[in-house]
């Protein structure tokens, strides 16, 4: 993810739900990595080193000992000051940080809820409901600055959900803001812990709308297997993910030759050109979207595409089941003689005897045990018996 947004060094980066904190330890090693044009690392630029130590991270947890293990884990990642909070980022004694940040990286908690007159006023305002998964994205929209980006992950059914909440949600970000990417990824990224199927959403806030077109990607793969085990496998999308992320260009400002980055062109029309969908990555426009209920389920869009399979005409396909269906049944029968002829491996004569007498031991062996079974269960009842007469 840290890589799909690309942090620059003048960045405000957030995490609301940080936990050891991850994301910002991928940001922290992605900028002392980075090097402008010229080859020089962008951090030894001047002021950008001091804005990397004292104000570029921040997270917020209400765990203690994840606020202790993300500040010594930023701090030897050679960050000096993190700004590690405690803080429940969705409840209404913590709502006075609002547009404060330029990038959001969260994977916040979801399949659950939080009790009502806990949760901020002005996120129930926007979204009435408990799911943390939708109340950590009107979260999202409080705290980015205009122009300020996030990248979150969320459960399928934040794509899909049909309640009024759902609806809502998906409503703002595409009506309201500008929606920018959904990457859907397998159920089994997040094993041991969770088998959920999830999803990246990606969107910038404008409070202006800004949604025209919106990419899908659908991964498929990460590097790792999709069990319990999550060991390493050659199969990975990751790379194509990103080349095709950074390289992307809408349909609307595409070439006008009737294809799009070497596609053809489904609609010829300039203002409305619709790619083919058969890939993992295609464009939606926003009034198809809007037309269908603001569902960002990649398979609401996607076109599946079937070989082409001949088959040969009804008539001539009846007659072949007339011509079976006609044909006397064939019997194999195999007589004695043939079966003296077939030769059984035997082995050698002492060692059958071995194998018999080893047999009969055994055979006496489980008398003997069965016996004494016998002998058992009658002395233990005839001492309950006993027992209960008070004879012992």
């Amino acid at each position: 993810m840290v890589e799909l947004m690309a942090p620059n060094a003048r960045e405000i980066v957030c995490d609301p739900a940080c936990g050891t904190p991850g994301f910002l330890v991928s940001v922290a090693e992605y900028l002392q990595e980075l090097k402008d044009s010229d080859g020089n690392y962008i951090l030894n630029a001047p002021g950008n080193r001091e804005h990397f130590n004292k104000d570029m991270f921040h997270g917020f947890d209400f765990d203690a000992t994840m606020l202790r293990i993300g500040s010594m884990n930023l701090m030897l990642h050679g960050i000096e000051d993190p700004k590690i909070e405690a803080r429940d980022s969705l409840s209404q004694d913590h709502a006075n940080i609002k547009e404060a940040f330029t990038l959001i990286l969260a994977n916040p908690p979801f399949k659950g809820s939080v009790e009502k007159s806990n949760i901020a006023k002005d996120l129930t305002k926007e979204v009435n409901t408990t799911k943390t998964e939708l109340l950590f994205l009107a979260l999202l929209l409080r705290l980015l600055k205009i122009g300020g980006r996030a990248a979150v992950i969320v459960p399928d059914g934040v794509l899909f959900g049909s309640s009024t909440a759902h609806k809502k949600v998906r409503q703002m970000l595409v009506d309201n803001h500008k929606l920018d990417g959904v990457i859907s990824m397998p159920s089994g990224v997040f094993k041991p812990y969770a088998g959920v199927s999830t999803a990246v959403l990606i969107f910038t806030k404008t409070g202006a709308g800004g949604t025209d077109w919106v990419w899908f990607y659908d991964m498929t793969a990460d590097g790792l297997s999709l069990d319990d085990k999550r060991q390493p496998v050659q199969q990975n999308d990751i790379p194509d993910l990103l080349q095709r992320w950074h390289s992307r260009v809408a349909p609307d400002v595409a070439v006008k030759d009737g294809s799009y980055k070497g596609l053809p062109l489904l609609d010829q029309n300039e203002e409305t050109p619709k790619v083919e969908r058969g890939g993992k990555a295609f464009f939606v426009p926003k009034d198809e979207i809007q037309a269908n209920g603001y569902d960002l389920s990649i398979n609401r869009y996607k076109e599946v595409e079937y070989a082409e399979v001949e088959y040969e005409a009804p008539k001539l396909i009846l007659q072949k089941l007339r011509d079976l269906a006609g044909r006397t049944a064939v019997q194999f029968n195999v007589n004695a003689q043939q079966i003296s002829r077939v030769e059984i491996p035997l082995p050698p004569i002492a060692l059958q005897e071995q194998f018999i007498n080893f047999y009969i031991r055994t055979l006496k062996c489980l008398e003997n045990y069965d016996n004494g079974e016998k002998a058992t269960n009658k002395l233990f009842n005839s001492l309950l018996h006993r027992a209960f007469r008070g004879e012992l």
